[in-house]
């Protein structure tokens, strides 16, 4: 729990499961070129990590890579990274803005749910699914533009995203799932497309 900041050697390829969990004071880090794959909980609770940068040699981030880094404030993707797991930055309460790189096709569940600081995030017009959760409680995001790659928008997906006032949902999508906007108390207006078919139990329950 002592350990400040850390270099990690050019030899190494993998920074395995949990590698750093629970690191509370680690504050800086270098990822070298090597290295291609952060596993799961990687930097789980490194509540002291404030930035970090991947090099454009990663592909993959697992679930939960940096769930509960609370001082992270920002964090660059590389365009190398075509898979963020699940729950990947949630609860990065201090995150404020995040850019997907334009290789990611799906954003996974509950990727950035409960983080709070998030004001804004722009999705590529790679992504073809927002998975369940995906966004839910970002009580900053004041608005968010779904580009017409995206198909499906999962369950819970902007659930309780109560700063967000406005929403245009692309011809692309045919269901709105169950609760994807529930409890968005700001939502004043909000286009729906033709293309849909199905809107789902409570998927607009508490827009009050």
């Amino acid at each position: 729990s002592s350990l400040a900041s850390i270099t990690i050697p050019d030899s190494v390829t993998t920074i395995g499961r949990a590698a750093f969990d629970e690191c509370s004071s680690l504050a800086s880090i270098i990822i070298p070129d090597s290295v291609t794959t952060i596993k799961s909980y990687a930097f789980h609770k490194c509540s002291s990590l404030a930035s970090i940068t991947i090099p454009e040699s990663v592909v993959t981030i697992g679930s939960g890579a940096f769930y509960e880094c609370s001082s992270l404030a920002s964090i660059a993707i590389p365009n190398s990274v075509t898979y963020i797991g699940n729950e990947a930055f949630a609860h990065c309460s201090s995150l404020a803005s995040m850019a997907i790189p334009d290789s990611v096709t799906t954003i996974g569940d509950c990727v950035f749910a409960h983080c709070s600081s998030l004001t804004s995030i722009a999705i590529p017009v790679s992504v073809i699914a927002i998975g369940d959760g995906a966004f839910s409680s970002c009580t900053s995001l004041t608005s968010i533009a779904i580009p017409d790659s995206v198909t499906d928008i999962g369950r819970q997906a902007f659930f309780q995203c109560s700063s967000l006032a406005s929403i245009i949902i692309p011809d692309s999508v045919t269901d709105i799932e169950m609760n994807s906007f529930a409890h968005c108390s700001s939502l004043a207006s909000i286009t729906i497309p033709d293309s849909v078919t199905t809107i789902e139990l409570g998927a607009f329950f508490g827009c009050r």
